[in-house]
């Protein structure tokens, strides 16, 4: 069944038991608060934010002000901690603007943290690694499971799978996704190869080459395929293969019936001998008998 769209919902309907908590005990809505009196928020899991960007968004609230109030928590007298809205307040510094529209809220670490984590999922501009550390972020720290963070966030499940598949990528990797070298259908081929040196190895072929997703695809079915035609593996297999043979005619002399060998590239396998009949088998057991007197 398809999830509905959390955005537009609210923080706290995205958090169970946060919005009934929050709105009995809202201090008060949409107050003007200065922005000296405002401190950073302690689980802020964005890491870097786009200076240019920030310099429009601080044009932008000179002359139209700013129109989403921020959220806040109070942790003294006249003093708040920033729950949601980091990059607008920094845009406001940016103009110069010396108090800003806040959400006053009462909140602990935990309802904290989460608010702050799924209010950045939400942005359309946070890069796919830092939608990943989040989202590992609220699996460790707030002990949810992969079906609850996707309750949360209003993704699917196999979508959120996906993304902390990324965090498995050589840290090489990963600063591209950062920097937007790859997109998220590149990454998520990445992932399907085994080998961080072959990994990093299809990242600069994808970049070198300006690959597309749907040919960066293509190049790692073409090296899996390639893998499976290794000579190494070939002239394993073929000894393998020369050795049972052997075997097997030892053991059909032994037993007088067609010994088979199911047995893989490694390996492992089993031994088959088959029988018409009863009768037959009995007279197969009777060789393990002699064998074994």
């Amino acid at each position: 069944m398809t999830k509905k769209n959390a955005l537009g919902r609210g923080l706290g309907a995205l958090i169970d038991g946060v919005e009934k908590e929050v709105l009995e005990r809202k201090v008060e809505a949409n107050q003007d608060i200065s922005v000296d009196s405002i401190e950073a928020n302690p689980f802020q899991p964005r890491t870097s934010f786009d200076e240019q960007a920030l310099e429009e968004l601080s044009v932008s609230i000179r002359k139209l002000g700013i129109v989403q109030p921020l959220t806040v928590r109070e942790v003294g007298v006249g003093r708040y901690q920033l729950i949601a809205g980091e990059r607008r307040l920094r845009a406001a510094r940016l103009a110069g603007i010396t108090h800003v529209p806040a959400y006053i809220r009462t909140a602990d670490d935990q309802a904290m943290l989460e608010l702050a984590l799924v209010e950045n999922i939400q942005r359309e501009d946070l890069d796919a690694v830092e939608v990943a550390i989040s989202f590992q972020r609220l699996i460790e720290e707030c002990n949810l499971t992969q079906e609850q963070l996707s309750d949360r966030v209003g993704k699917q499940r196999s979508t959120v799978a996906n993304y902390l598949r990324l965090l498995k990528l050589p840290a090489e990797i990963q600063l591209g996704i950062k920097n937007k070298h790859l997109m998220m259908g590149h990454a998520r081929t990445l992932v399907n190869i085994e080998d961080p040196k072959k990994q990093i190895s299809v990242y600069y072929k994808i970049i070198d080459g300006e690959l597309s997703v749907r040919q960066a695809e293509e190049l790692v079915r073409l090296l899996q395929s390639e893998k499976s035609k290794d000579p190494g593996r070939i002239e394993k297999k073929r000894k393998l293969n020369d050795d049972f043979t052997r075997l097997s005619d030892h053991l059909n002399k032994i037993f007088s019936a067609k010994v088979n060998f199911r047995i893989n590239e490694n390996g492992k396998g089993k031994i088959v001998i088959p029988f018409e009949n009863p009768d037959e088998m009995e007279r197969i057991l009777g060789v393990f008998d002699r064998l074994n007197s």
